[in-house]
């Protein structure tokens, strides 16, 4: 599991920051890919990457502002010219249905495959199948607004190998069914139960990506110990004031976040153009005097996401 940065700027693209779009890359995991967001050019942004459209499954929308949409119409185009033939479900708010299917009708846009809309209403599970659930929560922007809590379901733990082969327990199909915890006959007459050759469960891995907000009551449930919490840093430590006014969150803020809800890792991304170089590198100097394991991300960071020792 990894997440990789298209775009890691605010409002309008910059020379070193694309606008918003984020790739949560589930190769191992199911073979696919969750985007978070599609600010305009994120299919250029793709471009750079090792990244497929076709593997893209599910884009999960987390407002209707130009910077978080404006690319999608390219992107479901580009998708279905090179191949894309499963389907996409968008998640996002009332009207995302709306933005796409207008522009694609208006540019007399056919695509090669089915589109799934999922326009939220309730808060709570939106997605659930055997490895991963994904939970959706309203924030606090001028417009609705939501932030995503993906969690990954619990690994069984590995087969004791060196174990069964010290008790000369033949290996073959006997070792699938022991790792799926079976009790098992073997051809000597001996019983012997999978669960107790199974190391220890390993759990799953959470993921917690917010959509533009101030400080909510909801922030909490999505971010509540997650390995990985991706936060807008729109204001810096002493624009506490600003952020309010223009319904955006400071640095500091998500930085308080990650410290009271057991977070593991922030990183800091939906960065003004008014921060770059030095003062970039004091947004995040600044969170990390909160919460030290903080990071300013930039277009095309890739960060893995280890499941817990």
């Amino acid at each position: 599991m990894q997440i990789e940065f298209l775009g890691t700027g605010a409002g309008a693209p910059g020379k070193f920051r694309n606008v918003t779009s984020t790739a949560l890359r589930l190769l191992d995991e199911r073979n696919s890919v969750w985007l978070f967001d599609c600010g305009e050019a994120t299919q250029h942004q793709i471009l750079r990457t090792t990244l497929k459209p076709r593997k893209i499954d599910k884009i999960f929308i987390t407002h209707l502002h130009g910077d978080h949409i404006f690319g999608l119409p390219g992107l479901l185009s580009s998708r279905s010219n090179q191949g894309g033939e499963t389907p996409v479900t968008i998640y996002g708010p009332r009207g995302i249905k709306d933005f796409v299917t207008t522009s694609l009708r208006v540019s007399k846009t056919r695509l090669s495959y089915r589109l799934i809309f999922t326009e939220l209403e309730t808060e709570g599970l939106l997605f659930e199948d055997q490895k991963f659930s994904v939970f959706g929560y309203k924030l606090d922007h001028k417009i609705e607004s939501w932030g995503y809590r993906v969690v990954e379901r619990d690994h069984p733990g590995e087969l004791m190998v060196d174990k069964l082969q010290a008790e000369h327990v033949p290996s073959g199909p006997i070792y699938g069914k022991l790792k799926a915890g079976e009790v098992v006959t073997l051809p000597d007459g001996r019983t012997i139960n999978g669960q107790n050759y199974l190391g220890p469960t390993q759990k799953g891995r959470i993921v917690a990506v917010f959509g533009d907000t101030r400080m909510t009551k909801n922030s909490q449930k999505i971010a509540q110990n997650a390995d990985v919490m991706v936060h807008e840093s729109t204001f810096g430590k002493d624009e506490g004031k600003l952020a309010r006014s223009y319904y955006h969150s400071t640095n500091l803020q998500a930085a308080k976040l990650a410290k009271e809800s057991g977070v593991a890792l922030l990183l800091l991304t939906h960065i003004s153009a008014r921060y770059t170089g030095k003062m970039a590198h004091q947004l995040e100097s600044d969170a990390q005097r909160i919460f030290p394991n903080t990071r300013v991300v930039r277009d095309f960071d890739i960060i893995e996401i280890p499941f817990k020792k």
